[in-house]
């Protein structure tokens, strides 16, 4: 009679054993980073893709374009805006995209432009290929960029909202003379500017650049006051003088435009004596061409904080 209990009590253990061993949750793999090369509309395309650590084990994750400026690539980019550390925290895909001769279609006469490149095509079959070959959540798709690229993420808020949630701008607001005035989404669309008062590449106060491509801007609250009219938002801001941490010669000014459609949300900083920067990244070039950059805000953290409060319905 022992020897049957022992022999019920062993085998119970190794049934137990293996139950948990199915359980098991797999181990997190590293953090992996990789270039993809697509035809998109016979042209060749290519992205740098980042996907987090433990990627794997992380369900359906959100994912962030991050768009280069003019002349600019997807490595100078990861450089200015390196949101691998949010990525990596808060298991995001980031999206490093290229545009055709370094440029973007934004409205605007680029290069790009001139080619008749469809830049929002690109954009809508990036989308398909991520959410087909990765785990994205195809409701927390996220577009930012500085400068030509953060023109051409006004242009994906305008002309691609059946794909992203949210926008962020930096240094840059929406072409005037196209763009804007078909910017009708179809669904409200959540949205951060960012932008310097001494910006000499995208006049802080629109009107028509005479550096880089070109052509004509909205201002800063020109655009500021689009979304808040599309996202049918409260046209009075709370406001908000931020903490001036650091002496760098320049503020920044809050303004939230909340109690929009379906909980949308317009924001504007103001970083007055800013420049053609991004907080807190690099001073890419001497601040004697692109000017002050601020480091009163971290505008990854500043963005990834709007961004992750959105989906798309």
């Amino acid at each position: 009679m022992g020897k049957i209990i022992l022999l019920a009590t062993i085998l119970s253990t190794l049934f137990s054993c293996n139950k948990d061993n199915s359980q098991t949750v797999p181990t997190d793999k590293p953090s992996e980073q990789k270039t993809v090369n697509l035809t998109v509309d016979g042209n060749a395309r290519s992205l740098i893709v980042y996907l987090p650590t433990g990627y794997n084990n992380a369900g359906k994750m959100p994912l962030i374009y991050t768009l280069h400026g003019g002349s600019g690539t997807p490595e100078g980019m990861i450089s200015i805006a390196n949101f691998k550390t949010i990525a990596d925290r808060d298991k995001v895909v980031l999206v490093y995209p290229a545009g055709i001769q370094n440029n973007w279609n934004d409205g605007r006469p680029t290069t790009p432009n001139q080619l008749g490149i469809n830049d929002v095509s690109f954009f809508n079959q990036m989308c398909d290929y991520m959410i087909a070959n990765n785990s994205v959540d195809g409701t927390r798709i996220y577009a930012t960029g500085i400068s030509n690229g953060g023109f051409m993420s006004s242009r994906l808020g305008c002309e691609l909202s059946n794909r992203i949630a949210a926008i962020a701008v930096v240094a840059a607001t929406i072409e005037a003379n196209t763009i804007a005035p078909n910017c009708n989404p179809g669904r409200p669309v959540p949205a951060i500017y960012i932008h310097g008062t001494a910006d000499n590449f995208a006049p802080f106060t629109g009107g028509t650049s005479t550096v880089g491509a070109g052509g004509t801007v909205l201002s800063h609250f020109q655009s500021i006051d689009k979304w808040v009219t599309i996202n049918g938002c409260n046209p009075t801001p709370t406001i908000t003088d931020l903490p001036d941490i650091s002496n760098d010669g320049t503020t920044i000014k809050q303004r939230v435009y909340s109690g929009g459609t379906n909980g949308s949300e317009v924001v504007s900083y103001v970083v007055l004596n800013g420049g053609h920067t991004w907080p807190q990244g690099p001073q890419y070039l001497p601040e004697s061409i692109i000017g002050k950059t601020s480091q009163d805000i971290n505008a990854n953290e500043v963005i990834w904080t709007f961004f992750k409060r959105f989906k798309r319905n």
